[in-house]
C-alpha cells in the first residue's frame, strides 16, 4: 500500500497529535463543505445559510465573502491555479467565482433537483456535478453548458471527482455504488458497492484508490481497478449523513468527520485509530487537508456553525 502516497513524517507507531488552532466564526448555518486552494493560501467555507467565506489557510483571517445563491450551498471545489471557485446549491445551479474579484461570472442550469457536489478536472475546463435527480453532468468552463450527463445511479450523487489525468470520473450515490467512467469510451468500467449507501468517495492522490465513506459506520480503501476493497476503517458514527473524508497531507492518515461530533484520524496502512479530536458541538460533516502543511479543515452542522483549524502540535 505504500504505492497509495510516500511520506516522510513519523513512524507507524506515533500519533499525529493534532491540537485545535483556531476556530473560525462568521456562518449563520450549518456549515457543509470546507475545502483549502490548492495553493495552499486559502481555506473556503460553505453554509446553508448561502454563502462562501474565505479564509487565510495560516491564520484563520478573514478574506471575504461569496454571495449570490439563492438556497443553501452544499459543496466547493477550486480550479487548480486558485483562481476560481464553483459552488453546488439547493437552488439547483452551480455557481463559478472569481476569487481576485469576488464576481460570479457564471451560473451553471440544468439539474432539476438540489446540486449536491462538485468538482475541477485538472486542466479546470470541465466541471463535474452531482445531485439530488440522480444524475451527474459535465459543464464546459468556457460556454457555461452542460456536455453530458451520466445517468448511473438510482438515488442522490453525493460525491463525483476526477482522476489525476481527468481520464475517469468518480460518482459515488446513496444507492450503495460506485461508478468509474471512462470519459475517452464514454463507458463505466469499473463499478464497487457492497450495500450500504455511500456517503462521500474520492480518489487517492495517484488515482489509484478510492476512499470511500459508507453510512455503516466505516470508511473503505478500494483498488478500484479490481473492485476490491483492500482496507476498512471504524471507529467513528455514520449513519445518516454523507461525512467527508480525506488523506492527510504526505497521505499517512485517514480522518473523517463524525455524527458524534468528533474528528478522527486513522494510520492508512495499519488501519489503526490514532487520534480521536474534540470540539465541535454538532455533527461535523466536513474535513479537508491543506495541500502541504499538516493542517485540517473542519465544519459543524447547524448547533455549532463554525469552522475550526487543527494543526500537529
Amino acid at each position: 500500500m505504500s504505492g497509495i502516497l510516500e511520506t516522510k513524517h513519523m513512524s507507524q507507531d506515533q500519533s499525529p497529535n493534532f491540537g485545535l488552532f483556531t476556530t473560525l466564526y462568521g456562518h449563520k448555518g450549518a456549515i457543509s463543505s470546507v475545502k483549502f486552494s490548492p495553493c495552499g493560501q486559502y481555506l473556503a467555507s460553505c453554509s446553508y445559510d448561502k454563502l462562501i467565506k474565505l479564509w487565510s489557510a495560516d491564520d484563520g483571517q478573514r478574506e471575504g465573502s461569496l454571495s449570490g445563491h439563492r438556497k443553501g450551498i452544499s459543496d466547493i471545489a477550486w480550479s487548480h491555479d486558485s483562481c476560481q471557485l464553483v459552488s453546488a446549491s439547493d437552488d439547483k445551479t452551480l455557481k463559478l467565482w472569481n476569487i481576485a474579484t469576488a464576481a460570479c461570472v457564471k451560473t451553471f442550469k440544468g439539474h432539476q433537483n438540489f446540486v449536491f457536489c462538485t468538482a475541477f478536472n485538472a486542466k479546470s475546463n470541465v466541471i463535474i456535478s452531482g445531485s439530488d435527480d440522480e444524475t451527474a453532468k459535465m459543464w464546459d468552463v468556457r460556454t457555461g453548458k452542460c456536455v453530458r450527463t451520466l445517468n448511473l445511479h438510482a438515488d442522490r450523487v453525493t460525491a463525483v471527482g476526477f482522476d489525476i489525468l481527468s481520464n475517469f470520473i468518480m460518482t459515488s450515490s446513496l444507492d450503495g455504488f460506485c461508478h468509474i467512467y471512462d470519459i475517452r469510451t464514454s463507458q463505466v468500467v469499473y463499478t464497487f458497492g457492497e450495500g450500504a449507501a455511500i456517503s462521500y468517495a474520492k480518489f487517492s492522490r495517484n488515482g489509484k484508490y478510492i476512499l470511500a465513506s459508507t453510512q455503516d459506520d466505516t470508511i473503505k480503501l478500494w483498488d478500484f481497478s479490481k473492485s476490491m476493497c483492500v482496507k476498512v476503517y471504524k471507529g467513528h458514527t455514520n449513519k445518516s449523513y454523507s461525512i467527508f473524508a480525506d488523506f492527510t497531507t504526505g497521505g499517512k492518515y485517514v480522518v473523517s468527520g463524525s455524527e458524534d461530533k468528533n474528528i478522527y484520524v486513522w494510520h492508512l496502512n495499519s488501519k489503526k485509530l490514532v487520534q480521536t479530536m474534540e470540539g465541535h458541538s454538532d455533527v461535523v460533516v466536513c474535513v479537508d487537508c491543506h495541500p502541504d502543511q499538516n493542517i485540517i479543515a473542519s465544519g459543524g452542522l447547524e448547533q455549532d456553525k463554525t469552522v475550526k483549524l487543527w494543526k500537529i502540535s
